[in-house]
């Protein structure tokens, strides 16, 4: 028989529930993990960061037409 979807692939494989509880704990975790670091960053990194594309650099005029 050949498999007409990931469904027909996936239902033929032992302990399907415990690969996908695997893999929703680490979708989990990163996201998590990603949250914290965004919320312990220094205020002073975001100030340096939320005028980054508005500051004019000298790099830009020498690449004018």
């Amino acid at each position: 028989m050949i498999p007409q979807s990931f469904k027909d692939i996936v239902a033929n494989v032992e302990n399907t529930g415990l690969f996908q509880t695997i893999a929703m704990i680490v979708f989990i975790l990163f996201f998590v993990i990603l949250v914290y670091i965004v919320i312990n960053r220094p205020k002073k990194y975001y100030k340096e960061e939320e005028n980054a594309p508005l500051e004019k650099d000298d790099e830009d005029d020498k690449f004018t037409l």
